[in-house]
């Protein structure tokens, strides 16, 4: 739906545009693809607990936040060093998504692609101009991240890549190597139609205007729908993925993952895993039962991070999960009505309110009466 052009800037937090909440600053480290080595693991952590609040949180794109943050000069400077830094201009417009599986588990390697984009992104003065809310994807042909409908992104078909515009298929089919270029020339498009919109399905008729620009106009061809998220669970002698539960890496959890060889961080709060020690890791909270009820539970920060939330959803969630059964819907936390990180495509929605929780609009007094509308 297009939005007519924002009011308000685009206020999307990165290290050196950190947000000021409740409980202090608020840094944002992008991962494009997720990648994110041991070292830098680290070096995360050990930022977080000198200059945050200790913890490391997931984000919905695959990327890492500090809370409660102080010195954030400081914090720029150890990101410089361990390379999660890259571009001073650019920060906040490296927001690239990638299967998080690719290439680990006999699939089509997009990573070598997310690098190329990532240097060409950087080196282009005027994509700086992105609005931080931005998102490019890559999938590898399994198509993991068709729900989260990324403004410019390209999936594997056979040989080729299909190019979406605002998740939908376009028809435009594409040899793997002029994906990066033709990406970055749809992030142009979108800066040359935009009006303050921060993504272009708030564009109107913006597939269609990014298409013409780029010479190109919609075919028949279709792809099939997408596939689920990839799940909590074992896949390989080797690799793994493991839920983070809510999100929130704590720093015994950090220290274990960085035992690994290689870690990619997905976009539904769990890590991907190569050569790790699966029982250590679960040993410290982290979650590889794929029917775990922590795999579809997520919360916005709440109190005390959040001004606006009316309690402490994080607490409450972490007190009502284990309660809850087996399934497959997705359940959101939310400590107010802007409900902050809620997942793509239908979920049960846990509203704070001022006397409790509603859940799917129906009130619950407390925490533990809404599980049972969860079931």
């Amino acid at each position: 739906m297009a939005s007519g052009g924002r009011s308000q800037p685009d206020r999307c937090p990165g290290v050196l545009s950190v947000h000021q909440a409740a409980d202090g600053g608020l840094a944002r480290v992008r991962l494009p693809g997720g990648v994110l080595t041991p070292p830098q693991l680290r070096v995360l952590a050990e930022a977080s607990r000198d200059l945050g609040d200790g913890n490391l949180e997931l984000t919905s794109r695959g990327n890492v936040q500090i809370r409660a943050l102080r010195a954030p000069e400081e914090l720029s400077d150890r990101l410089y060093d361990a390379g999660l830094l890259p571009s001073i201009s650019h920060e906040r417009v490296r927001n690239i998504l990638a299967s998080p599986l690719s290439g680990l588990d006999g699939s089509y390697d997009v990573q070598p692609l997310v690098a190329e984009l990532d240097r060409a992104l950087c080196a282009s003065p005027r994509l700086a101009g992105l609005p931080g809310r931005f998102l490019f994807a890559l999938d590898d042909g399994r198509g993991d991240l068709a729900a989260i409908e990324a403004d410019a992104g390209v999936r594997v078909v056979g040989e080729q890549l299909a190019l979406l515009l605002a998740g939908a298929d376009t028809g435009v089919r594409l040899a793997p190597p002029e994906a990066p270029e033709a990406l970055l020339r749809v992030a142009e498009a979108f800066l040359e139609e935009r009006d303050g919109e921060w993504r272009l399905s708030e564009l109107a008729d913006g597939v269609e205007k990014v298409l013409s620009r780029l010479g190109y106009s919609r075919s028949s061809q279709q792809l099939v729908s997408g596939r689920e998220p990839v799940p909590a669970g074992l896949y390989g002698p080797d690799l793994l993925v493991a839920t983070v539960p809510l999100g929130v890496l704590k720093q015994e959890q950090a220290a274990v993952l960085a035992e690994a060889d290689q870690l990619r961080v997905t976009p539904w709060r769990s890590v991907v895993v190569l050569s790790g020690d699966a029982e250590k890791l679960q040993e410290h909270g982290l979650v590889i039962d794929g029917d775990s009820p922590w795999n579809r539970v997520t919360a916005c920060a709440g109190k005390p991070g959040c001004a606006k939330a009316l309690a402490d959803v994080r607490a409450d969630a972490r007190r009502i999960t284990p309660l809850m059964r087996k399934g497959r819907r997705q359940v959101h936390w939310s400590g107010c009505e802007r409900r902050c990180g809620q997942p793509a495509g239908e979920f049960v929605d846990v509203l704070a309110v001022a006397d409790g929780y509603s859940v799917d609009g129906s009130q619950a007094v407390s925490a533990e009466q809404s599980v049972m509308r969860m079931r």
